[in-house]
Formats: C-alpha cells, sequence, structure tokens
C-alpha cells in the first residue's frame, strides 16, 4: 500500500517523498508505503506505512487505484493500492527504512523509483477532479 501526500508549499503544490534507505532503489526517491500486515486493510497499511516512514500522521485518505504492472517490482509480484491526501504542511521524520523524508514541489520532482511516477500522476488526476 502506498501513500501520495500533498500539501500546499508556499510557491506550489507539494507531494512528500522518502529516500529509499534499502534495495532495491536504495537512495531513490519514492512515494511512503510498503507492505501490509496480516491483520490489516490497505488503507490502515498506507496510513501506518505513512507514519512509520515520515512521523505524518492522516485521517482521511482516498483509494487512486490499484497498480499492478507485473514487473512493477524486482524483488517479487506485488500489486499496490494507492491512497492520497491532502494536509497543511509539517515537518517530517525519516524513520523506518526511509533515509531521508521531503516535501518536493510536483513540477520539479526527482526520478522516482518503481512505478511511483504513475501512482503520483493518478493521485494528481485524482486531487484535481475532487
Amino acid at each position: 500500500a502506498d501513500c501520495v501526500v500533498f500539501c500546499h508549499g508556499a510557491e506550489a503544490l507539494e507531494v512528500l517523498l522518502i529516500e529509499r534507505k534499502f534495495e532495491p532503489f536504495k537512495g531513490c526517491w519514492a512515494l511512503p508505503g510498503g507492505f501490509m500486515m496480516m491483520d490489516e486493510d490497505a488503507e490502515t497499511a498506507a496510513k501506518r506505512e505513512l507514519y512509520e516512514e515520515t512521523g505524518i500522521i492522516v485521517g482521511h485518505v482516498e483509494q487512486c487505484g490499484a497498480f499492478s504492472d507485473v514487473n512493477r517490482d524486482p524483488r517479487d509480484r506485488v500489486v499496490t493500492i494507492a491512497y492520497y491526501a491532502l494536509v497543511d504542511k509539517t515537518e517530517t521524520v525519516a524513520a523506518d527504512d526511509a533515509r531521508k523524508a521531503e516535501w518536493f514541489p510536483v513540477d520539479a520532482l526527482p526520478p522516482l523509483a518503481f512505478d511511483h511516477d504513475k501512482i503520483l500522476q493518478a493521485a494528481l488526476s485524482a486531487l484535481r477532479a475532487r
């Protein structure tokens, strides 16, 4: 489960990214997210992973899609359900498997790991439609 978190920055819409601490894509920027526990649903997993990796707690999230390209994750066959939220900008605290957690303007992003560019575009479309 992945979480796309947006905020209104000083000059533009921003998105929260983490720098991955471990392989695959070690050192690359990605959306906060990870694997579900056996006792949680996808939304709960997305919120938990967001908190564990960035220190941010969100209340309401909206689902923006399921992503299932066969080769989206080099470790295994992985399907993700992605959620998005719009929050007030807040300080982040990188932890767990995130080396850094930072806000980026959506029009000035670094290259993203996995298929997170597709997930981000789906979340942006959903946010704009809302």
